[in-house]
């Protein structure tokens, strides 16, 4: 296996800045790791950026964290992935643990500067999903192909229907673009072998196997945490929306959690920067305090890294051919689709409600699309204008 090219200080340094700044759900999130990891740094082709979006929509779990989990692996190795998790993740997790702390205080539900955040994040999606689209849709054929994959998640959206969407776009992309796919690509290195893939599938199997019935021998709150969010990381595809009503039939008809205090953290989850799937050190703070946060939030990601352990060695050989380039040629068109329609419903639905809502939005669009405005200045504008607009 190839030797990794970064330093561990780099992973962390740049990761820990994607932390702090990337606001907007999975869709931007993928447009600032290419800023900063393939734009700025170096480290990764777009060719490779590309092949890697499309196998994390193949796996389970939080789509956009398991790319910069696998950019640390390849740059680092294993540490390094773990590394780029922590960066990336550390910062939403910290806020949503002192949110829940504050909600268990003070009745901040009804909080104006939520609303705010989520204008925000409707504007950097929408920036976000114009520059992934001009890199993943360039023709007619993936434009129509995103199309098609983004109406029929509108009309019938679900969980089950994301993958047949994937896998339908997967076999047209085999079928239509394996003439032109690029197969004279430059390995990535991966420092752990195809054996290591093995096994790691072979653990992620018995864990989900073995922990519910420990789970049910031991009657342990935090062993029921562990294996509840263990199981939600391991089966849901779709990223952070599709996982929300995944975890809500978990934790609040078990009286674990109401339903007023699930939609609280489910409006600061999506304030924050980060990935969604944080949501989980929200619920298990509210749950078990911050014991019950790492718990939680531990069960929650750890399915992503034995997936990438157990695929990345593959994917590495498969790239080569130029009918699997098809198909993620395919499933990164599809993406597009999917990802529109998520801009859609839950981000447009969930966030403008009113005329101010849509000016605000635009504003601030305009000000990252076409002024260059950095995100982090986009969020402390679009929160001062929330709070001026509340008091008209």
């Amino acid at each position: 296996m190839s030797k990794p090219k970064g330093s561990l200080k780099e992973i962390f340094q740049a990761s820990t800045k994607l932390g702090f700044t990337s606001f907007g759900g999975p869709v931007a999130h993928l447009a600032y790791f290419k800023d900063e990891y393939i734009d700025r740094r170096k480290w990764l082709d777009e060719k490779t950026y590309a092949d890697i979006i499309a196998l994390c929509q193949f796996l389970p779990g939080p789509a956009s964290s398991q790319v910069g989990i696998a950019i640390g692996m390849l740059r680092g190795g294993l540490l390094g992935g773990i590394i780029s998790w922590i960066g990336f993740t550390v910062p939403s997790i910290i806020v949503l643990i002192l949110f829940a702390l504050m909600y268990q205080s003070y009745d901040l539900s009804d909080a104006g500067f939520i609303q705010s955040l989520k204008v925000v994040a409707a504007a950097v999606v929408l920036h976000a999903l114009i520059g992934l689209g001009k890199k993943l849709t360039p023709d007619r054929t993936r434009v129509g192909l995103a199309m098609a994959a983004a109406f029929i998640m509108l009309m019938f959206p679900s969980a089950w229907m994301q993958i047949a969407v994937i896998l339908a776009a997967g076999l047209l992309g085999a079928k239509l673009f394996s003439k032109i796919a690029d197969t004279k690509v430059e390995p990535f290195p991966v420092t752990f072998s195809k054996k290591a893939g093995a096994a790691s599938l072979t653990i992620l199997a018995g864990l989900l196997a073995f922990l519910p019935l420990l789970a049910r021998m031991t009657d342990h709150m935090l062993i029921q945490l562990f294996d509840t969010f263990f199981r939600v990381g391991s089966l849901v595809f779709g990223g952070g929306h599709v996982v929300l009503p995944m975890i809500e039939r978990e934790v609040v008809p078990t009286g674990w959690i109401d339903s007023g205090e699930f939609l609280a953290g489910y409006g600061m989850a999506q304030a924050v920067p980060g990935p969604l799937f944080t949501f989980a050190s929200y619920l298990g703070t509210m749950i078990e305090g911050v014991t019950g946060a790492v718990v939680a939030t531990i069960g929650i990601f750890l399915p992503s890294f034995l997936f990438l352990i157990a695929a990345l060695p593959f994917l590495n050989e498969l790239r080569k051919r130029s009918r699997f380039q098809g198909v993620l040629m395919g499933v990164n068109a599809s993406v597009v689709g999917i990802l529109l329609a998520a801009f859609y419903d839950p981000v447009i639905t969930s966030s403008i409600t009113t005329n101010a809502d849509f000016a605000l939005a635009a504003i601030l669009f305009a000000c990252l699309h076409f002024f260059k405005v950095p995100a982090w200045a986009i969020v402390l504008i679009g929160v001062g204008a929330g709070f001026v607009i509340n008091l008209i």
